[in-house]
């Protein structure tokens, strides 16, 4: 009888095996006949699951969003009575690929994004798996939001001076309640916080409007993306980009009105 084969399996091994050679070479240093001598198996048998070269380096793209995925999934899962602020924190350090256990992960996926400028079928894997990630960073911080409730005092737009817990064209003008950019004077309408209307709208009964889920989320992943490059060439210590990390949510817990977890730490 015929030996039955995991194809699955096998691919996903060959993946693994294109991930290492990848990471030693570059993608375009890699050749599906060394991709046989790394995973252990032969030429044909990585011809039969990949039928060019580009499809097999596609499916590794494919591999490693997967990964990363699962990585984020179990954080949620160990942590089901998480607060959605902690779980985001949680999850931005995962997809930073700060830890030491994580840095070939991390040169593979940045070495695949440098070959993404010159191939549109893997800047379409890639593009696919960053909308996923971004998809969960909008959930997890429109629950925050919504955990929260309506901003008072300090909030948004509330009537404070610089400095105090707002972003750019939020409702408060450099140390005064009504300057430029306030809930009635000029900028409002859309602002790079609030994504709807002004923070502090006297139309919405004087209850700042939430910040966007969506804008915020596009923030917080190009920063986890930057932060991955800076570790890598040795520009940010992992404790360094931790800490810019850290910085950035917690203006968003602010901004939101959060009350910052302690255990909500990214990483």
């Amino acid at each position: 009888m015929p030996k039955q084969v995991d194809y699955e399996s096998r691919r996903r091994r060959i993946a693994d095996a294109v991930c290492r050679l990848a990471d030693e070479h570059g993608p375009e240093g890699v050749s599906m006949r060394d991709v046989a001598a790394r995973a252990q198996v032969s030429l044909g048998a990585v011809q039969r699951c990949f039928r060019t070269k580009e499809e097999m380096l596609l499916f590794a793209v494919e591999h490693v969003g997967e990964r990363l995925t699962e990585r984020v999934r179990a954080r949620l899962v160990r942590g089901p009575a998480q607060s959605a602020a902690t779980a985001l924190g949680h999850t931005a350090g995962e997809v930073a690929l700060l830890r030491e256990e994580h840095r070939a992960e991390a040169r593979v996926w940045l070495a695949f994004v440098a070959q993404a400028a010159v191939s549109e079928p893997l800047a379409d894997k890639l593009r696919t798996s960053y909308a996923d990630l971004q998809d969960v960073f909008s959930r997890l911080i429109a629950e925050a939001a919504e955990s929260a409730g309506p901003s008072t005092g300090n909030g948004p737009g509330t009537g404070n001076g610089p400095g105090t817990g707002n972003g750019p064209g939020t409702g408060n003008g450099p140390g005064t309640g009504n300057g430029p950019g306030t809930g009635n004077g000029p900028g409002t309408g859309d602002s790079s916080v609030t994504g709807k209307g002004t923070a502090g709208d006297d139309s919405a009964g004087g209850v700042p409007v939430a910040l966007d889920p969506w804008r915020e989320a596009r923030s917080l992943l190009a920063l986890t993306d930057g932060l991955t490059s800076h570790v890598l060439i040795g520009h940010l210590s992992p404790e360094e980009a931790q800490d810019v990390l850290h910085a950035h949510l917690a203006l968003l817990w602010e901004r939101l009105g959060v009350t910052t977890p302690v255990s909500g730490k990214a990483g």
